[in-house]
């Protein structure tokens, strides 16, 4: 069994150009491999703790070197000599060395890097690829892409209050199928924007962030670029949205229609009022993370009305198993986004994955606001048989190269490649 025998942390930048954490794990076989931490800017506060040099005021308290010391010195030493293979054993040591609930001691930033080089380093020495490493050698389902068109909210400086508005091609048979897809409609509405004459300029995911009036006039240019890219909306490509509602919620209500604040029970009835105008499939976090009540009222309503709509938590659950736990039992959600920086190590994100299947809960891998280069997400959506996967638009090297990934794996997997049901 190879043996990890170093392991080296450096700074690198993310996509919005901010430090973040790399690390890269060397096994005594001749092997290595790194992997890159993600940030978000919309985080919930449940999330595991990232660790940055506040007092650093040469990276103007965004760097993270002090995590880069922490890997070089006491996680180093710590998994020195360690089977390459026990990834539970390496994780479970990262954990027992920080000892506290959201990774406060050695920041999640400097954790999971470790643990998802390791996980790179033991597929490459058992000379397979990642995502047959991670989930059985018959791992062979791709994940339908929740694709990010308009950015609004934390991610784009425009007037938009919904951060998000993405496309699902709903019957594609094929990953690449998909993207083309999702190319055609992008295309359509880039050209609608140019004739209205709104900006299609990009925001932190890739997505055009034009100054539109509101949420409504969004939804309808998507309508419109489906309809012009040859779709049918709502049978072959429906919307999906990001809501991020922790950033529009005050004093128990919430600003998501407008800049003025509603109660809950307003909110869910835009909601459900949206959900009967446009052919809108996903809504993610459509409550703050800790308006419990809510969730179940949205669920109950859902329900009732018989609408197969995709109810998602992030912020609600942050890759957490207590915290998804809660869900499954007071009902308040039926899907969830699974973020790996979130939770802080592979194997707490595997389990959670595992418990979110258990209940018949969808699961959508997602990256962050600000990404990498790093690939990781692409095999941990097909190793984990996750039927969604969020990872911006297609522009932006450090989305489209999640995207490129998943086309390689389709060709590797070859006939044996599936994809997702919905």
């Amino acid at each position: 069994m190879p043996k990890i025998i170093k392991i080296k942390g450096r700074q690198v930048f993310d996509s919005r150009g901010n430090p973040t954490v790399e690390a890269e794990v060397y096994s005594d076989d001749g092997n290595h491999a790194s992997a890159i931490v993600p940030s978000g800017v919309s985080r919930g506060t449940h999330e595991a703790f990232e660790l940055r040099d506040l007092e650093n005021k040469e990276y103007l308290g965004k760097s993270v070197l002090k995590s880069i010391e922490i890997v070089n010195t006491i996680i180093s030493k710590s998994l020195n000599n360690f089977d390459t293979f026990d990834q539970r054993k390496i994780d479970q040591t990262l954990l027992n060395l920080d000892g506290t609930k959201q990774k406060k001691k050695l920041g999640a930033n400097s954790i999971l890097a470790v643990s998802i080089a390791s996980s790179k380093l033991a597929a490459i020495s058992k000379k397979i690829s990642l995502f047959k490493y991670l989930g059985g050698i018959s791992s062979n389902q791709l994940p339908l892409p929740l694709m990010n068109i308009i950015n609004g909210g934390a991610h784009a400086s425009n007037s938009l209050r919904i951060q998000e508005f993405m496309i699902r091609p709903e019957k594609a048979k094929t990953f690449s199928e998909a993207v083309k897809i999702c190319f055609l409609v992008i295309q359509k509405l880039k050209t609608l924007l140019n004739q209205k004459n709104f900006s299609t300029s990009v925001g932190d995911e890739g997505g055009f962030a034009p100054s539109l009036n509101n949420n409504e006039e969004a939804i309808e240019f998507i309508l419109e670029s489906i309809e012009k890219a040859g779709f049918k909306p709502g049978n072959e490509v429906s919307i999906c949205l990001d809501v991020a509602s922790n950033e529009l919620y005050k004093n128990g209500k919430y600003s998501v229609q407008s800049a003025n604040f509603d109660d809950p029970k307003k909110t869910i009835d835009y909601y459900l009022d949206l959900i009967d105008k446009y052919p809108i499939k996903s809504i993610e976090d459509p409550f703050a993370e800790d308006d419990w009540m809510s969730w179940a009222r949205f669920m109950q309503l859902i329900k009732a009305s018989n609408k197969n709509i995709q109810v998602v938590g992030d912020d609600l659950f942050v890759t957490n198993k207590e915290r998804l736990s809660k869900g499954i039992k007071e009902q308040g959600a039926n899907a969830i986004l699974v973020k790996p920086n979130q939770i802080g190590t592979l194997t707490e994100t595997i389990d959670v994955i595992k418990l979110a299947h258990k209940n018949a809960y969808k699961t959508i891998i997602s990256h962050r606001s600000g990404d990498s280069e790093d690939t990781f997400i692409a095999d941990l959506a097909v190793a984990t048989g996750s039927s969604q996967i969020k990872t911006g638009s297609l522009a932006r090297s450090e989305r489209v190269a999640k995207y490129n990934r998943l086309l390689r794996i389709e060709e590797e997997l070859g006939k044996h490649a599936k994809m997702a049901n919905i």
